[in-house]
């Protein structure tokens, strides 16, 4: 069940500044010393120094004194934008309005999350039908006092009368399981622990679920157990009203420690799916065990990761599956578990010119929702495979949701865009018409606002389409600042969607550009393949050619233009400042991976290398990943533009070490009075279940230093 989903560092943040006026540019800053050792690596005959090694121990004495010093420089010099109090404020003001998810039943309850506005976390509510009196289910905003502990995921099982959830602190990947009853709002004695990238799935008559995990860290300490690699995922049965001890092994691979691993039982409760990725790879290998017969060994479904295999669902041993066998952008097959053989295999929806971003099945009818140019489109297919209609969609945006059993009535959906919140719909499955559910009361009107796409071409002569959205009747003429944010990679899709942060800046006169790079999943798995392993300078390529094409066409300026990413958008925007410093006007990169050369030594990164290659495991690899990674070819007496990194101190996704490292090297080697600044967030991870204070926080800063570095005329809105 997917109450509840990781959002990223700018979908809530909103924003709206009032006036400002940028400071003159001030000399050179004096940045805190970090000095240099003398390591040195050897990569395939090529020596590689690494002088910023001991800033891997993050929580040394010295880097506890480097981090303290810079977050006092960055927050010293962002306080010179005087109206950073009237940019929280309207921040504050745009972020006020109630969201919510579109609503799953199980058994005769609804279940959903709501947040009124200005709450850190989303509270979990559940209701008898759907006009029932709203209750609460789980509130995590009073699990802390700081909003820093977050539901990280939640599982109802097939009833709806209890729920298992978990917990990560501070925003870990680690999480801890609960099972809470939901009538009485009382948790089980039942706890789990060292669960990470686990979802938990229940058996049909709630008596237990399987989740997935690793072995407890043995005499490791705390900074040791953050930062050590994660091998060996399994999948473990926990039996209510036991101990974890006592939690049963199901599932793993012992002869390949990389190996992620899944499970989930059907919704008949016949089957467990299990699942087999390699790191961050889409495709998989899937096995199907009878749980009517446990002894009984599983079936090897897909012995071999060659494509996509999602399961959508089942009818009796007929299962319909989601893949990408010899169909790049997807298509729908069938298989019988009495003939599991690729020949006896059918093709139930073919391959279509769009990708296919995910199918369910509700009320007997195949819910298609491909992506056609970087937006939705859905549509309504037979079970074997006939084109029933198409799902019109109140405008251009992206549509998610669509969950169910297979015998259900009716299903929601999101629909969301860039000057439009989530909405949720109800949609009647056996009429297929839709009625607004639940929409959300603004303070901005979206009529003043217009999104179009436009497409460009890269260096390599790809086209690649672009999202721009701006406030109506805007005139380019080179002088618009404009943020053009992008990410490329992991088979990742950019779509429309709403975020206050998008709205502050147009409402400052901004423009908000989304370009759809390779590397992500917009044009399916050649698209996404395309910005992968040797092929990852196409992914820079894409985003510099589309601020070419912005300043060309007049949309904006360098000094006006900022590149903004996180994560793998991080690398990106770290790189293409690398590689044309002359381009921009400024760059935000938060929680980047910037050293490619060691991003396979923490945590789990080592699964990254699906995307990125192995750097010190395959020559060529090493020599494409080197000529691109930011760490690595920051290069003294060059006149960068203006960057502030942004990091956490417990971001166990993207160790911040590589944050670190980076705004060493650039402060190090800044020509001329550009600032580098690095700022670095206490009791916070990757983004995931940051507390809406503290997300506000990070957007005012970004924004001063944007407006300050731009030379921004910011009027009221």
């Amino acid at each position: 069940m997917r109450l509840m989903k990781p959002i990223l560092a700018a979908a809530l943040m909103s924003a709206d500044v009032t006036t400002t006026t940028a400071a003159d540019k001030a000399p050179a800053l004096a940045y805190p010393k970090a000095h240099m050792v003398e390591q040195v690596d050897d990569y395939f005959g090529t020596k590689v120094s690494d002088p910023y090694r001991w800033m891997e121990d993050v929580d040394s004495a010295e880097v506890k004194t480097w981090v303290d010093a810079e977050n006092e420089l960055t927050q010293s010099y962002l306080a010179q934008v005087p109206e950073r109090a009237k940019m929280h404020a309207r921040l504050m003001e745009l972020t006020n309005f109630e969201r919510y998810t579109a609503p799953e039943r199980r058994g005769t309850r609804y279940f959903y999350a709501h947040n009124e506005g200005l709450q850190n976390q989303n509270v979990l509510y559940w209701q008898e039908g759907l006009t029932g009196e709203p209750k609460v289910l789980l509130d995590p905003n009073t699990m802390s006092a700081d909003g820093t502990v977050a539901i990280s995921g939640i599982s109802i099982n097939d009833d709806g009368r209890l729920a298992a959830y978990s917990i990560a602190d501070a925003g870990s990947d680690w999480v801890k399981w609960h099972v809470r009853d939901v009538s009485t709002g009382k948790d089980l004695p039942d706890l789990i622990e060292w669960s990470k990238f686990s979802s938990a799935s229940w058996l049909k008559d709630g008596s237990g679920f399987f989740y997935e995990g690793y072995d407890a860290p043995k005499n490791v300490s705390k900074a040791d157990a953050l930062k050590a690699a994660n091998y060996y995922h399994k999948v473990f049965f926990h039996k209510l009203g036991t101990k974890q001890s006592e939690d049963k092994l199901v599932f793993d691979r012992p002869d390949d420690k990389e190996l992620n691993v899944g499970a989930q039982v059907t919704d008949d409760g016949r089957y467990l799916l299990l699942y087999q990725t390699k790191g961050t790879s889409p495709n998989n290998e899937l096995s199907v065990k009878d749980l009517e017969h446990p002894d009984a060994p599983a079936i090897k479904l897909v012995t071999t990761a060659d494509a996509v295999y999602q399961a959508v669902d089942n009818d009796g041993t007929i299962f319909w599956l989601r893949t990408t066998l010899d169909a790049p952008n997807g298509k729908v097959i069938s298989i019988d578990l009495n003939h599991p053989e690729r020949t006896s295999w059918k093709t139930v929806i073919p391959e279509s010119k769009n990708s296919l971003d995910g199918v369910t099945m509700v009320h007997d009818t195949l819910i298609a929702n491909y992506l056609a140019d970087a937006q939705s489109l859905v549509e309504f297919y037979t079970r074997d495979g006939r084109l029933i209609e198409r799902l019109t969609l109140p405008a251009i945006g992206t549509a998610t949701g669509f969950e169910g059993k297979r015998h259900d009535e009716e299903t929601f959906f999101r629909f969301t865009n860039f000057t439009t919140p989530g909405t949720i719909y109800r949609l009647d499955m056996k009429t297929r018409k839709t009625a607004l559910y639940r929409q959300p009361k603004l303070k901005f009107d979206p009529a003043q606002y217009e999104t179009k796409q436009v497409f460009y071409t890269s260096k390599d002569g790809t086209r690649i389409p672009m999202f721009l959205s701006y406030k109506k009747g805007l005139k380019p003429d080179g002088n618009t600042p404009t943020l053009l944010y992008g990410y490329g990679g992991f088979n990742v899709s950019l779509m429309p969607e709403f975020s206050a942060i998008h709205v502050l800046w147009m409402e400052m006169g901004g423009i908000y550009a989304q370009p759809s790079l390779r590397g992500g999943g917009e044009y399916g798995e050649a698209w996404h393949k395309a910005g992968t392993m040797l092929k990852k300078q196409n992914v820079f390529d894409d985003f510099i050619g589309a601020a070419e094409w912005l300043i060309a066409n007049r949309y904006t300026s360098t000094p006006k233009l900022a590149i903004s990413g996180g994560s793998n958008g991080g690398l990106l925007v770290g790189a293409c400042e690398i590689q044309r410093p002359e381009l921009f006007g400024a760059a935000l990169i938060a929680v980047g991976v910037m050293d490619m050369l060691r991003f396979d030594k923490f945590t789990i990164g080592w699964a990254w290398k699906a995307d990125y290659g192995a750097p010190s495991e395959n020559a060529a690899e090493f020599a494409a990943i080197y000529k691109y990674s930011p760490l690595h070819n920051v290069k003294p007496g060059v006149a960068y533009p203006p960057t502030l990194i942004t990091t956490a101190d417990h971001d166990d996704r993207v160790f911040p070490a590589h944050s670190f490292k980076f705004a060493a090297a650039m402060q190090a080697a800044q020509a001329g009075p550009n600032p580098v600044l690095i700022r670095i967030e206490t009791r916070a991870g990757h983004g995931g279940g940051m507390p809406l204070s503290k997300r506000v926080e990070l957007a005012v800063d970004q924004f001063a230093f944007l407006v300050r570095e731009l030379k921004m005329q910011v009027s009221q809105p």
